[in-house]
């Protein structure tokens, strides 16, 4: 399950009410530019597709198209709305991925650190990948 709050006013909003289906695209340090301006650009205003230079791809199974750029693609479907004052949470469940098949290893492990993924966080972009930890390294006991 994820979730996503919307503002009412967004052009997005009345299309998730009705669509009941959304995808998050994971951006990338290459799409970060678009992804910025794809915030900041209102969809009544533009086509941002074309005006971003974006693919429009097949989801599997939603109507919903996924961005081909993007490595790793969550279709989901919502289970609930909530209203929560300024904005409504979109409450979803995760109904297929789609990863770019360069980022799966031979043995099926999902290479996440290849991709370049970015977080955004109070109005600023970070890069991800840097290794932190293995899970249990907190407790190993160490040697000598």
């Amino acid at each position: 399950m994820v979730s996503i709050s919307v503002r009412p006013e967004r052009y997005s909003f009345h299309m998730l009410e009705e669509s009941r289906e959304f995808v998050v695209n994971l951006t990338t340090e290459a799409l970060v530019r678009q992804a910025d301006e794809a915030g900041v650009r209102s969809g009544r205003e533009v086509d941002k597709w074309k005006h971003l230079r974006l693919t429009p791809q097949k989801a599997s199974r939603i109507s919903t198209p996924l961005i081909a750029e993007s490595p790793v693609n969550l279709e989901c479907r919502v289970k609930q709305v909530i209203p929560l004052g300024s904005h409504t949470m979109f409450l979803a469940e995760v109904v297929a991925v789609d990863v770019d098949p360069g980022l799966l290893e031979k043995n099926g492990r999902l290479a996440l650190e290849r991709a370049g993924l970015v977080a955004y966080s109070h109005g600023e972009y970070y890069g991800l990948g840097a290794l932190l930890g293995r899970y249990g390294y907190s407790v190993k006991k160490k040697r000598g």
